[in-house]
């Protein structure tokens, strides 16, 4: 099924790290929101790593975000997908990120998984020359049991680029 990215980036001026995933999942389409799926481990995982509690309302994990200058996207503005499957991604067009980087501070860019950072270096990395860093991803589907503390560890290099 043809899908196209129906969420726009969350950034601003002051923004110096970029968190991008694939494409939202179905969860996050219907909502309207990224990592949207209550089992999703992102919203908890970053929660942990600056030991404060985000909200559940779509404004509060966006003042989250920009009050920590991180900055939210994906890689993908459309794409070939089953359900929320990464697996099953064809024909990939990847979002353009002029926008977000000529106006903020980006100085790293994250990925949420295997897919994206490899979708991101093949796609994107020749136009941004902004290198990725990949983190495990934090959905249901790539989350087995235990696997917190291996997010939380990686997730925290995030404030290593935020003074």
């Amino acid at each position: 099924m043809k899908v196209i990215h129906p969420l726009s980036p969350i950034y601003n001026e002051n923004s110096k790290v970029l968190i991008l995933g694939t494409m939202p999942s179905v969860k996050s389409r219907e909502e309207n929101f990224y990592y949207a799926h209550p089992k999703n481990k992102f919203w908890s995982t970053l929660s942990k790593v600056y030991n404060e509690k985000i909200g559940e309302s779509k404004e509060e994990k966006i003042n989250f975000l920009l009050k920590h200058n991180i900055a939210l996207f994906d890689v993908l503005k459309s794409c070939d997908i089953l359900s929320s499957s990464d697996s099953s991604i064809k024909n990939p067009i990847p979002n353009d990120f002029t926008e977000i980087i000529n106006n903020s501070k980006i100085e790293v860019i994250f990925t949420t998984g295997q897919k994206a950072y490899n979708l991101y270096q093949k796609l994107c990395f020749p136009k941004t020359n902004i290198e990725a860093i990949c983190l495990p991803s934090p959905s249901p589907a790539n989350c087995p049991k235990g696997i917190e503390e291996k997010l939380y560890n990686e997730y925290s290099k995030i404030k290593n680029y935020i003074k």
